[in-house]
């Protein structure tokens, strides 16, 4: 029976031990600071990335892998006759999906290309799934239907503190964003399907925290239970850490982690922007 190797993106925000432990391959996203091409987590970490965007003339640009990355990736991984399960970040924020899918038509190999519907941890929620069936020697069919289940199980939801780097990105008009920005505007939106929906948009703090408290009700009417919460955010560390360990009170079964976001997500959401992955059970 072949095996079955993960393929996944760095917005995925899989840890360097977990990357190696479950054997997956991730394929680096490229970011641009004031004419300098980056490679997230090969050439620059998230940190640093943070700290070069808070310093740099312009706002970053970002890219998605060029074809030939995807192609060398997956003809490597099926010298050995194993078939490919490549997942990534939504293609409502990126053409990586498509430049995947048109590397796995150009190879000799089986590969199974997924859009995951999101970004960040909840798709590496996705991702770790996979992976850790793949090591018991479960089947394409199998592996599948386990993606399937973790998306399903899956909710993703985003604060965004800040809305320059929007409008910056010409995601939001100049007129809003300076509206915005004289009222202290910040906005909670939920990732369906893929797509960012605009919940809330609030004026200061308050109206973030009010949106984050609705979260954490959601997640306590769950029936099954809370397997995963997982936070991304945009250089507030501290702010986040102590969110967790709220959070941790609250759902002491949980697991609980906190990272610094891709560059990706935080050239467009900018600092201080929140993401929270959770999985049900």
């Amino acid at each position: 029976m072949a095996q079955v190797k993960i393929v996944t993106d760095s917005t995925a925000l899989i840890s360097p031990e977990g990357v190696e432990k479950y054997g997956i391959t991730v394929i680096p996203l490229s970011v641009m600071i004031d004419g300098t091409v980056y490679q997230d987590g090969v050439t620059i970490g998230r940190e640093e990335f943070v700290e070069k965007m808070a310093e740099a003339k312009n706002l970053p640009s970002t890219s998605q892998p060029p074809l030939g990355v995807f192609t060398e990736a997956y003809e490597r991984l099926a010298k050995d006759g194993s078939e490919i399960i490549s997942i990534h970040l939504t293609k409502g924020l990126s053409g990586t999906v498509d430049a995947a899918q048109q590397a796995a038509m150009l190879v000799n190999a089986d590969v199974t290309v997924l859009d995951s519907d999101f970004i960040d941890r909840a798709e590496g929620f996705q991702a770790l799934a996979a992976a850790q069936l793949a090591q018991t020697g479960a089947s394409k069919e199998e592996i599948l239907a386990k993606i399937k289940e973790v998306h399903d199980k899956t909710q993703l939801y985003l604060t965004v503190a800040e809305l320059d780097n929007l409008v910056k990105g010409g995601r939001l008009s100049k007129t809003a964003g300076f509206v915005a920005g004289l009222m202290n505007i910040q906005v909670g939106a939920h990732v369906v399907k893929g797509d960012i929906e605009v919940e809330v948009k609030g004026r200061g703090a308050k109206a973030i925290k009010k949106y984050i408290n609705g979260i954490i009700e959601q997640m306590q009417a769950e029936p099954t239970g809370i397997k995963y919460i997982n936070f991304a955010h945009v250089g507030i560390q501290e702010k986040i850490e102590e969110l967790a360990k709220e959070v941790q009170e609250i759902f002491p079964d949980a697991g609980i982690q906190v990272f610094e976001t891709s560059p990706t997500v935080a050239t467009h959401a900018g600092p201080g922007a929140l993401g929270i992955s959770y999985e049900v059970n």
